[in-house]
């Protein structure tokens, strides 16, 4: 048993901030004003200046594509596409992998102003297949001797540039399906586990995970059950199958399905192809030139509804991918009608990106009760920066990407995710651009910020009334923060440190098990996934 004195913030429905939090084994036993007597002869630690919060919830990561490229190579920093060739040069004279990934690579953030060719990913890594994952996760470049292994697959998809070594739309896809099937399978467990040890150092305590990039018979989906299931010290995995064909859920008794990739109904801005209801300006140059003004929606209203249709009546709780703002209308009009048709009354069906919203989809959201998993590490991102934005939209529609503001207001329930590897899972990041919004007319509070990034994540996966906030009985995940978020100046709030994460009532330590008892205590394992 112990004792917690200081600064709590409960994030309980009333918001309540308290002075005592009794831990007693994995469980919240009191969280209060005052100390009552049974608890005296506890032991107790004392917050001083910092403060005690729920664990943080990241509602949307590509686990496994993060812990991949968590092992590979991250150029998202770099400032040149002549640092990004010296990077990848020093990097594969050091990583003797048969097959290379680097990402985070922005033709956005580089002085260049273009993404490298394959020609000069050629001449860093001339002897290996290697790609480079472009900052927002729908594209890549490819070097010779990668596009040698995957030109049959690929050449007859959309969004296959040989010359340039570009890969996008389905092409991408196929690309990252060819590089993550290769991946041995104890090196994939062994990178799982050093991105579960990374995000909980961030005070992440729960991950939700779409999963399902191209191994055989999904086998990174049973994959990620398994080692989410064999997860130590108190890490919780909750897993999306990217999937239209709800038996890849079903069979593994997963109860939801969705996320990106086969999920998305568009692309993205980085790319030109997220759909839009109007044409892109005529700075969007890549839209232009490949014949889609407006974007790519991928399916048709009638497929989509088919799948939230057998979805919903199976049960599913369904998230589906969509950026622009005419996949975000397919994306309300599917859902709805997979609601009319089997009305369920929680289902927490959700939009994840919602970057720009409708007012008719908004109302779609506000009646059926849709979640919107966002990402507001999106607003102000470097390598996607606004200038580039309103060139390729104009200025009015850029004023209305990710309007925080208005969903709180319109009472949807918004959640906080990284979208990693695309951005980082960094919830005070998440929680300092989501006060400090580029239009500040739709900043949320640090109140409203906390809860976005804890009590709404859990809620988001029916994991409320186990986690999300810090009240008795309640399991004791929690996080110690430098400074108070409800007190400092927003605008420092991105200074506020993670100084210690305790899951299930103790200070988290790395994962240890090999790949064998992995597997095998997450196939033996009935926990909750």
């Amino acid at each position: 048993m112990k004792v917690f004195h200081g600064t709590i913030l409960t994030v309980d429905q009333n918001d309540s901030i308290a002075s005592y939090l009794v831990v007693d084994g994995a469980r919240i036993a009191f969280v209060g004003d005052s100390l009552p007597d049974q608890y005296a002869a506890a032991p107790v630690e004392e917050l001083g200046k910092k403060v005690l919060v729920p664990a943080f919830v990241d509602t949307h990561e590509h686990f496994a594509s993060f812990a991949t490229f968590h092992a590979g190579l991250n150029v998202m920093d770099a400032t040149s596409n002549a640092q990004i060739i010296e990077m990848v040069k020093d990097f594969a004279a050091k990583d003797k992998s048969p097959l290379l990934i680097a990402f985070g690579a922005s033709p956005y953030s580089v002085k260049e102003g273009h993404l490298l060719s394959r020609e000069e990913l050629d001449s860093a890594c001339p002897d290996r297949p290697m790609m480079v994952v472009k900052y927002d996760g729908h594209a890549c470049i490819v070097n010779t001797p990668l596009l040698q292994k995957v030109d049959d697959q690929v050449k007859d998809l959309r969004g296959y540039h040989p010359d340039s070594g570009e890969m996008n739309q389905e092409a991408f896809f196929k690309v990252s399906d060819y590089m993550t099937a290769a991946l041995p399978i104890p090196q994939l467990v062994k990178n799982m586990q050093k991105a579960m040890d990374y995000v909980v150092s961030k005070g992440i305590g729960m991950v939700h995970t779409v999963s399902g990039v191209g191994f055989p018979k999904d086998l990174d989906i049973s994959m990620e059950k398994w080692v989410g299931r064999s997860a130590q010290h108190g890490f919780q995995l909750r897993v999306f199958p990217q999937s239209l064909d709800i038996d890849v859920a079903l069979k593994r008794k997963l109860p939801r399905i969705g996320g990106c990739f086969a999920c998305a109904l568009d692309g993205c801005y980085g790319s030109q192809d997220a759909a839009m209801n109007e044409p892109y300006t005529q700075a969007a140059t890549q839209a232009v030139e490949a014949g889609a003004p407006k974007g790519v929606l991928y399916y048709s209203d009638e497929t989509v509804i088919d799948f939230c249709k057998k979805a919903n009546r199976a049960g599913l709780q369904i998230e589906m991918h969509a950026i622009g703002d005419a996949a975000f209308d397919q994306a309300t009009r599917c859902l709805a009608a997979a609601l009319d048709d089997y009305p369920r009354e929680d289902h927490r069906h959700g939009i994840i990106h919602a970057c720009l919203p409708t007012k008719a989809g908004l109302e779609i959201c506000a009646k059926y009760h849709i979640q919107l998993p966002m990402q507001t590490s999106f607003i102000g991102w470097p390598q996607e920066p606004d200038a580039y934005l309103e060139a390729i939209m104009g200025p009015d529609r850029a004023n209305r990407l990710n309007p925080l503001r208005d969903f709180w207001d319109a009472g949807l329930v918004i959640s906080a995710g990284s979208d990693a590897p695309c951005t980082y899972p960094d919830p005070i990041l998440w929680m300092q651009r989501a006060c400090n919004h580029s239009n500040p007319a739709q900043s949320l509070t640090p109140r409203e910020a906390l809860r976005m990034c804890t009590s709404h994540g859990a809620w988001t996966t029916f994991d409320e009334k186990e986690r999300g906030s810090l009240e008795a009985g309640k399991i004791a995940d929690m996080v110690v923060l430098s400074a108070n978020p409800y007190e400092v100046p927003v605008e420092t709030l991105g200074d506020i440190k993670v100084e210690r994460t305790l899951l299930q009532g103790v200070d988290y330590q790395p994962q240890t098990r090999s790949m064998p008892s992995a597997i095998l205590a997450g196939i033996l394992s009935s926990a909750r996934i």
